[in-house]
């Protein structure tokens, strides 16, 4: 495998990841939008924008599993994970109780800055084409 097939794979697993992660962080806010909206109100945050954090982590995860969106939608997920890092109360210390946001944020500026055209939807469209062309 070249270097090139081998950086496409690994930014197709950062890519494949980060959905199901997403996807599954979704659903849960989802299935539990009333006790979500209430956490985020506890927090200082209204309780409407649980709804939109949920639509964002799930419906951006299967953007981001299917490879549309690939640079802009992780940007959201990192905005995500900044406000959760920033807003949500530790007992631990800054970096113990923050591994998995950091993880997840790393992951997301990592898409946003190198994209994943391989077995992307991006790719198949004019547009998508040519950015990957040029990405590597």
């Amino acid at each position: 495998m070249n270097k090139k097939t081998m950086q496409e794979v690994g930014a197709l697993l950062v890519r494949v990841i980060l959905g199901l992660v997403f996807i599954n962080h979704g659903l849960d806010k989802f299935q539990a939008l009333e006790g979500t909206a209430g956490f985020f109100s506890s927090l200082g945050i209204p309780g409407w924008m649980a709804n939109v954090v949920a639509s964002i982590e799930l419906f951006g995860g299967i953007l981001v599993l299917i490879g549309f969106g690939t640079r802009i939608v992780p940007l959201l997920f990192a905005w995500i994970m900044i406000v959760v890092m920033v807003m949500m109360p530790t007992d631990k210390g800054f970096f113990t109780g923050n591994e998995l946001h950091i993880s997840l944020l790393a992951m997301s500026l990592y898409l946003v800055l190198a994209g994943s055209p391989l077995l992307a939807v991006d790719k198949l469209l004019p547009i998508g084409q040519k950015k990957a062309e040029k990405a590597y």
